[in-house]
Formats: C-alpha cells, structure tokens, sequence
C-alpha cells in the first residue's frame, strides 16, 4: 500500500497536478535578457502562476528552465538563489495553492534553502541517490549532504521529491542495477516520493515502468515527464500525480507561455478519472 501522507498533507487531493513555472533565463546566464531585468521575470513568473491557478491546477512547481547550459550543483551562483528565492515570494503572495521548487542542475541545497525562506512544500531532485552523466558532466548523489542540510538548517518540513533514471541523461554507470532497484534507492536514502521520466523533456514514461513501480515501492509515484490530457487515462491508474510542463504551454512547446485553455483540458480529464 502507498504511504500518500505526504501528499495528503500538502496537497489534500488525490493524484495531484503540479504545473510548471519555467522562469526566464536568470542573470548571469546566456540567455539572460538584461533590459526585461530581474522584474520581468519576477512578473512574467507570477503571470505563468496565475494561468495555472486560473485554469484549476493543484500546485505548482518552480524551476529555471531556460538556465541552459545548466551548471553543476557546486557552481550554482548566489544570483540564481536570490532570484528564484524572490520569484517563490512574489508567487505565494499571487496565488493560492501550495508550491515547490527546482533548482537546476540537481541544486537540491540551494533549493532547500529557498524553500526555507519562502514557504514552498517541497523541492525536486534530480539524482537524490547513486550518479549519472547529465549533460553537464557527472553528477552525484545530493541526499547525503541535503539530508544533513535540512536537518541543520530546520527545515524538515520541506519535502524532497526525488528522480531516478532521470530524463537527460546517461545511467551506464548503474546499469547493472534495476529501475526498481533505482527507485528503492530513493526510499532508502529518505526521499519522500520518486519521480517517473522518460529520456526527454515532453516524452511521457513507459506505462510498463509505472506499473513495475506500482508494486516495486511505497512511496507515492508522480510522472515527471510527457503527462498530459492525452495520456492521463493511461498512466493514471498505475501513479499518485504528475509534473506537467510542456503540455500546458501554447502550441504544446516548452518554450511558450501557459494556454489556459489547456490547463483547463488536463484538469477536466483528471477529474473525471481521479
């Protein structure tokens, strides 16, 4: 049986709907657009939240997106933290439903910290356990020391939401062990629910992996990758909730803004299955 207390506790619905808020490419990085300035994002953000909200999602996640190429947890900068930090707040005041936070590449610290200061309920971790080649180079395991650092710093109430066999990249180097085993790892190393992707961003995870899972771990199960209103009745049966990104935005591109009108879609069809 899966221990959904977590997700009771923070979204008080079953198989909840986390929207994403892919903020603007933050300063100091390529695509950083320095005449819209840190208020531009902070404003487009809290508009991409409230689109969700408008359009009935349950929660929302933070993340930037447009980092790209995205550095390694180490050489993440005091800038990025400060401005997703004043995005998480100007969001909490905008809207109304709890949300979380993601900072990438695998910035399971820094994202602690930020949701610390700002109330968000959980953060995402790209590899929570074990390691894998990203497309930023080699990446470690964040739990030990992010464990540490919740505990240190009291924030214990923040939950960790934890990735494996993530999307971007290549798992080699663990590939004598099962996806099962993968996800056992997540559990054992004290995250609080696994995440489900498929190879890519937008590419929705093989339904045969869900149901393995289903029965492989107790923690809640969400999809990280690919969900969406065409999908749902599928996948829906086997996981506790997705992270929806791509599917939301106009034109289901990435790179777009939020279509309410899809948002409203994927809720209507999650309603009617949940």
């Amino acid at each position: 049986m899966k221990n959904n207390e977590v997700f009771t506790d923070i979204f008080g619905i079953s198989k909840p709907m986390i929207g994403m808020v892919h903020v603007k490419a933050l300063p100091g990085t390529p695509g950083y657009d320095a005449q819209a300035g840190v208020q531009g994002i902070i404003e487009h953000a809290v508009l991409e939240a409230q689109r969700l909200q408008e359009g009935g999602i349950d929660a929302i996640q933070i993340e930037n997106q447009f980092d790209k190429p995205f550095l390694k947890p180490e050489h993440i900068n005091y800038e990025i933290v400060a401005v997703i930090t004043a995005i998480g707040s100007a969001i909490k005041a905008a809207v109304d439903i709890p949300f979380g936070i993601n900072v990438h590449l695998n910035g399971v610290i820094q994202s602690i910290a930020i949701a610390q200061a700002t109330g968000a309920k959980w953060i995402r971790a790209f590899e929570l356990a074990n390691a894998y080649i990203s497309n930023s180079g080699y990446v470690e395991a964040s739990a030990p020391e992010a464990m540490r650092y919740r505990r240190m710093i009291q924030a214990e109430q923040v939950r960790i939401f934890g990735d494996f066999h993530v999307k971007h990249g290549s798992h080699f180097i663990i590939n004598d062990r099962t996806l099962a085993e993968q996800a056992e790892d997540i559990e054992s190393c004290g995250g609080d629910a696994i995440i489900l992707t498929s190879t890519t961003t937008g590419k929705a995870p093989d339904v045969d992996d869900a149901k393995m899972l289903r029965d492989a771990v107790r923690l809640p199960i969400l999809v990280g990758s690919g969900f969406s209103a065409a999908n749902a009745a599928e996948l829906m049966p086997y996981v506790d909730g997705a992270i929806v990104g791509s599917s939301l935005k106009i034109d289901g591109k990435i790179a777009n803004d939020i279509d309410v009108n899809r948002v409203r879609e994927l809720m209507e069809t999650v309603n009617r299955l949940r």
